[in-house]
């Protein structure tokens, strides 16, 4: 390894082990790659064997010398977190799995890079951690280890400034709640006063009991980013730049570098390194998807996916199904096969009826290129569960959206797609096949010319921000730049 490489920093990313946070600090862990930077990468073994199975992890990493993956046995199987209880169990493990290794990492001087039968190079120590938000394990450790910290909030920033607001609510009696009145105004998260709701508080807002353990755990977590070096979001600032002004009276150093998957295309593309593996799927696609696609006429189809964690109940899935066939537009749902979690035998026997509808107008898959479908010409709307990477892909492509949010961010980030940037239609609360049918009719027909004028108009800010000279661009060039100087001087 060459002289000036050894003396690179060295930055250890750590995400909480579920796709939706993985996929986004992958991303950033390729950018950080392609600037010099040695990265070490510390991954869930669940996670990490899954990605090697169904795609090109290897190669596409392998190409950087300074980069490698650690990986961590949780001892909770193969499963992915589908509700609190389970992101609960899994922090609690990342608890005692996380701590030696981190500490290893911090405090060695070197680390040898080799194959089985040689050392090929060094890695220096350890410059800073890029953190996953909700990771206070990272955090703490590398306090005790004096290494600098930046949080990276794989959300969107609406809903980290929600979460950063909970004390306020607390404060000012507007939590808990309790009873069915989920459309009484929320006045105390300052910016979203004129449009914000009980029902678009995070999930976990919904309870009685203020000593909730995820409660407790999200806005401590949230608050110890007051701690840190900087605040990463992968958003831009022509989506969120209202937000992003709150948030910056308590945290001023904030690196708004996204859409991070356009932009670490932008960049392989002008330094001619070949076309990224973005998939970072935890199920084996299938294209045969895309040539349907081909098929169909321009933006014809609507894209239904609730991402690699949301579960359906038989009544929502049947639901969803009689929507999307009576509306008669022609639909590619994304069906994984742990999607139902009340799957019994007589699920095994669909409707007839239902199977007659999927052959008229629907085609159904286990797993999509989802980035691939949404820039597909044929795509004219996007069912979601409203994932901060989904909704992103969505923007970036100019795909208007129908909303069903779950868990976490997700009710947030539908209000913002909803009511503040108009983008599409907010279906929060709801699993009505009459309903799913009209909202369908609406984004395709009735104001279909309507959205995709808004969603062209954002899409080219997005593209604007990860250009040259673009906000992203600039912010990630700023982040590069300060940890080059944790290590001792600018960028050689």
């Amino acid at each position: 390894m060459e002289q000036g490489a050894r003396q690179a920093p060295h930055v250890v990313i750590f995400p909480f082990p579920a796709l939706g946070h993985v996929h986004p600090m992958l991303n950033l862990a390729e950018l950080l790659s392609l600037s010099g930077i040695h990265v070490t990468f510390i991954n869930a073994l669940s996670i990490h064997n899954r990605l090697l199975r169904c795609t090109d992890l290897q190669s596409r990493f392998g190409r950087f010398p300074g980069f490698r993956f650690k990986t961590i046995n949780l001892g909770l199987g193969d499963g992915l977190p589908h509700t609190s209880d389970d992101i609960m169990a899994v922090l609690k493990s990342l608890r005692t799995t996380a701590k030696p290794l981190l500490k290893e990492l911090f405090l060695l001087d070197n680390y040898e890079l080799g194959t089985t039968d040689k050392v090929i190079g060094q890695v220096p120590p350890v410059t800073c951690l890029i953190s996953d938000g909700i990771l206070s394990i990272a955090l703490e450790v590398a306090e005790d280890c004096g290494i600098p910290t930046f949080h990276f909030r794989t959300s969107s920033a609406s809903s980290f400034w929600a979460y950063y607001c909970i004390p306020q609510l607390i404060h000012a009696g507007e939590l808990p709640f309790s009873g069915n009145d989920l459309d009484t105004p929320i006045a105390n998260v300052k910016g979203m006063e004129t449009f914000l709701r009980r029902r678009d508080l995070p999930s976990f807002c919904r309870m009685d009991n203020l000593g909730e353990e995820a409660f407790q755990y999200v806005m401590s977590v949230t608050l110890s980013t007051l701690g840190t070096k900087g605040l990463i979001f992968n958003t831009f600032e022509g989506l969120e730049g209202p937000i992003l002004d709150q948030i910056r009276v308590d945290i001023p150093n904030v690196y708004t570098i996204g859409p991070l998957h356009a932009h670490l295309k932008n960049k392989l593309a002008s330094e001619s390194k070949g076309k990224s593996i973005s998939s970072s799927g935890l199920w084996e696609e299938d294209r045969s998807c895309l040539k349907w696609l081909d098929e169909q006429p321009s933006r014809s189809v609507l894209y239904v996916s609730f991402g690699s964690v949301i579960t359906l109940t038989k009544h929502e899935l049947t639901e969803f199904w009689h929507g999307l066939v009576n509306s008669g537009q022609q639909f590619l749902w994304v069906i994984r096969h742990d999607v139902i979690k009340d799957k019994d035998d007589e699920f095994a026997h669909m409707d007839v009826e239902l199977r007659e509808g999927l052959t008229k107008n629907g085609y159904v898959v286990s797993w999509a290129p989802q980035e691939e479908v949404l820039a597909h010409p044929t795509i004219g709307g996007f069912l979601t569960h409203s994932g901060w990477n989904s909704t992103l892909e969505s923007v970036y492509e100019a795909v208007p959206m129908i909303c069903w949010p779950q868990l976490a961010d997700q009710q947030v980030n539908s209000r913002f797609v909803g009511e503040v940037w108009k983008l599409g239609l907010d279906l929060k609360d709801t699993c009505d096949r009459v309903i799913i049918e009209k909202m369908v009719r609406d984004l395709m027909e009735a104001r279909r010319n309507e959205f995709l004028e808004r969603a062209n108009d954002m899409a080219k800010f997005a593209r604007a921000s990860v250009g040259e000279g673009g906000s992203s661009t600039r912010n990630l060039e700023r982040l590069i730049q300060d940890i080059f100087s944790f290590h001792g001087g600018g960028k050689a």
